[in-house]
């Protein structure tokens, strides 16, 4: 980044400035600021470490340790994760997730895509009416008892289904769509319309892929939302063969209860320490997400912030 000289009176140390106009913060600052985000750094890490380190170590280390580990010594062992996935509850659990997690992506980017392109185009009919109605979703819940009570009329109790479909469009993220679709060229549409292009087409072979960044984001957070759907499943799902990773997470960890060899498929075979366990299924609750950010992290600023300020 190029620097700049600051005008100083005399006897003042020259400071550098930075082109944003930002003063350059002196050594003794920048030290203080370093320790500071090295003690916060520290204080993320140190737990996670922990909960790694204790999902491979090994049963004994574990026992002699009381149950956290935070560096094994004595070699990986990976006995957590072979009963994890051994076939059981756990095992369902996770493909359950999976499968809510790509179907209601799927599903949500493609009406929450196809929503802000409706809202963005002026000539659509009742396009003020519509879009008055989902500010006003923006701004007002439903509620508890009155989603539980439309999720049952229309038969969805039990279901992933009453995981997925309340939840497969967010006013915000359709607000945050319809922006960005708003200040495409309009030059580019004509020009399309011009040559014969239907509605659908503009939609699908200009509008989706000039706007990759957007719906990268917006498809990250509602993946995000439905791998974390806990309070959906909690409400709708009583078949304990339909939870979500995320309610066997708070089953078996938060609340504590134990695990058995049942509950993974392997009988009445030795199982790892209930804490060896519990740390595997949350290490398997993270992974996913930290596989895919970083993929989609280099869009965040100009697929929000671009949508956010056009329009």
């Amino acid at each position: 980044m190029s620097q700049v000289k600051l005008d100083r009176p005399p006897g003042q140390k020259r400071r550098e400035v930075l082109v944003g106009g930002m003063v350059m913060p002196r050594m003794p600052e920048r030290v203080i600021k370093g320790i500071f985000l090295f003690i916060i750094c520290g204080l993320v890490v140190f737990p996670f470490i922990g909960v790694i380190s204790t999902s491979l170590a090994s049963p004994e280390e574990v026992i002699q340790a009381g149950g956290f580990v935070l560096f094994p010594t004595g070699g990986i062992d990976l006995s957590a994760y072979r009963s994890i996935f051994a076939g059981g509850t756990v095992t369902q659990a996770l493909l359950v997730s999976g499968f809510i997690t790509v179907v209601g992506t799927a599903i949500a980017l493609l009406l929450t895509c196809t929503l802000g392109w409706a809202l963005s185009r002026r000539g659509t009919i009742g396009n003020k009416s519509l879009l008055l109605l989902v500010l006003v979703s923006l701004l007002f819940n439903p509620g508890l008892i009155p989603m539980y009570l439309t999720v049952q009329q229309f038969g969805l109790l039990n279901t992933l289904w009453s995981v997925i479909v309340p939840t497969c469009v967010s006013a915000f993220n359709v607000i945050v769509v319809r922006a960005f679709f708003v200040g495409l060229p309009g030059e580019i549409i004509d020009s399309a319309r011009m040559d014969g292009a239907s509605e659908w087409k503009l939609f699908w072979f200009i509008g989706l892929p000039l706007s990759k960044a957007v719906v990268a984001v917006i498809g990250l957070f509602y993946g995000v939302g439905y791998w974390n759907s806990f309070f959906s499943a909690l409400l709708y799902i009583d078949d304990s063969s339909l939870w979500p990773l995320q309610l066997v997470l708070r089953t078996y960890v938060v609340n504590g209860v134990e695990i058995g060899g049942q509950d993974l498929g392997m009988g009445a075979e030795i199982l790892p320490p209930q804490t060896s366990i519990q740390m595997a299924i949350l290490m398997i609750s993270i992974v996913p997400i930290l596989c895919v950010y970083p993929f989609i992290q280099r869009h965040f600023a100009k697929g929000v912030l671009t949508g956010a300020v056009k329009g």
